[in-house]
């Protein structure tokens, strides 16, 4: 945070550290250009004395990932960043070399040379005395916000800060971009955007080209992982990355949750067993959907129906993968945005062609840090759970965006989309029961829709009135 006028005041920092208790936090920290405290408690923190326009402060929980946090010290300079697994020793070179360099100029170039060369989800700010400068990865995968009040500039990775200070509408900060911040403006600069380009001469290896893009961003976020979860439905998307994972990582644990006597519980174990990989089956009751939809919604912060009905058993997976001993989550998201593995996009492909439906791709994969990506990765954090995307890495995206529709869906009603992860997988040697699987959201696919929309028929209000409710409780 930025203060517009004079210095911060140590009374704010600890007043917006509480908005942030419900993390279990055990270590709270206070980083200002010149200073570095970290306490176990808010009491302790309280003693410190400021002296300073520029101050971040931070809760960090034990139960984290250990590298997903880090800080260098160069003078009157500080560099802290939040990063997920993939890329971190090059980025730590990147950073370390640069960080050499003391003057607003050089911080903006390492900035955008973060940027370009990263990969994986990463924000980061550098600390100077009368600045900040800040940058988020091309996708945006961090959620990272940004608003004003009369005395104040802030940023920060959830709203409830916003909130406390009576910032009512905060922005997501712009993927791709570096931010220069004083006390008297912001100024975003864009780096890297992502870009429609056909590349015709792809189509004859294209299948080959993904198999080995996905290869390494799975390679790249395992580098020195030797254990971790696969969120596992048995369809598609995660029986590819958990197939592709056993290369790199020798103790793998699938994961499925669902309503109870679910049919699809039964489908998971059979692509488990195909897999030759182990699966833990947790099952739930109504009364754990109730019970788990107010913890979601206030780790998500939005009453969004939608939201929320994926969130729920995106929240019993990072809750079960922390409770058996991982750290580290794979999960499948990108791969319907990037492949067209949703319905809307083939029937606006049936109706409005081409162009149409390659657009609406396109814009899903730019609005993805807000529509799903924030709401999985506060999940995540929120149990201490290093949640890695495989389909994400820069590369795949890039490439992904060259490849002409015809690769990912067929002009007629019947198709199953995503045709060129269906070749990956026919190529690696995955059978047709796991191939030909119809796409089913996680929503319907564990019952956790249906479930909301009766407690919602319940409660005699629509879905959307009974969500709100529980978010304003």
């Amino acid at each position: 945070m930025i203060k517009k006028i004079g210095y911060n005041d140590i009374k704010d920092v600890i007043s917006i550290l509480k908005t942030l208790e419900y993390v279990k936090s055990t270590t709270f920290g206070l980083i200002t250009p010149v200073k570095n405290v970290l306490e176990k408690n808010l009491t302790s923190l309280s003693r410190f004395n400021i002296r300073s326009p520029i101050t971040i402060c931070y809760a960090y929980s034990e139960n984290s990932w250990h590298n997903s946090q880090k800080y260098h010290i160069m003078d009157n300079t500080q560099f802290f960043y939040d990063t997920e697994l993939a890329d971190l020793e090059e980025k730590s070179k990147i950073i370390t070399n640069e960080l050499k360099k003391n003057t607003k100029q050089d911080y903006c170039k390492l900035a955008k040379k973060l940027i370009i060369n990263g990969t994986g989800a990463f924000t980061f700010i550098i600390i100077g005395k009368d600045y900040l400068v800040l940058g988020k990865d091309p996708l945006g995968i961090q959620p990272f916000y940004y608003g004003q009040n009369e005395s104040h500039f802030i940023f920060a990775s959830n709203r409830r800060i916003f909130w406390k200070l009576k910032i009512n509408n905060p922005k997501f900060f712009p993927p791709g971009n570096i931010c220069i911040a004083n006390n008297s403006e912001i100024k975003f600069i864009s780096v890297k955007k992502f870009k429609i380009g056909y590349t015709k001469s792809i189509n004859l290896n294209a299948s080959n080209i993904l198999l080995r893009l996905l290869n390494n961003s799975i390679r790249k976020h395992l580098k020195g992982i030797n254990s971790c979860a696969v969120a596992f439905s048995g369809g598609l998307d995660s029986s590819l990355i958990a197939f592709l994972t056993k290369k790199y990582v020798k103790d793998i644990q699938l994961i499925h949750v669902s309503l109870a006597e679910n049919p699809e519980i039964e489908e998971a174990k059979k692509a488990a067993k195909i897999l030759d990989l182990p699966i833990e089956i947790f099952s739930y009751l109504e009364t754990d959907v109730q019970e788990t939809l107010s913890k979601v919604l206030k780790i998500i912060e939005e009453p969004t129906p939608l939201k929320a009905s994926i969130g729920i058993p995106f929240y019993w997976v990072a809750q079960k993968t922390k409770k058996i001993g991982f750290d580290v989550l794979l999960a499948g998201q990108g791969a319907d945005e990037l492949f067209g593995g949703y319905k809307k996009y083939l029937d606006l492909y049936l109706s409005n062609g081409n162009e149409k439906a390659t657009k609406k791709m396109f814009n899903d994969i730019l609005q993805m840090h807000e529509n799903n990506l924030a709401r999985d990765m506060k999940i995540c954090n929120y149990h201490g759970i290093a949640l890695c995307c495989p389909f994400l890495s820069t590369k795949l995206i890039d490439f992904a965006l060259k490849l002409p529709i015809e690769l990912k869906m067929e002009k007629n009603p019947n198709s199953l989309r995503k045709l060129i992860l269906r070749k990956v997988c026919y190529n690696i040697g995955l059978p047709s029961i796991i191939v030909e699987k119809p796409k089913k959201a996680i929503q319907y696919s564990t019952g956790v829709n249906r479930t909301l929309i009766k407690l919602a028929k319940n409660n005699k209000i629509k879905l959307s009135k009974y969500i709100e409710n529980k978010f304003s409780n």
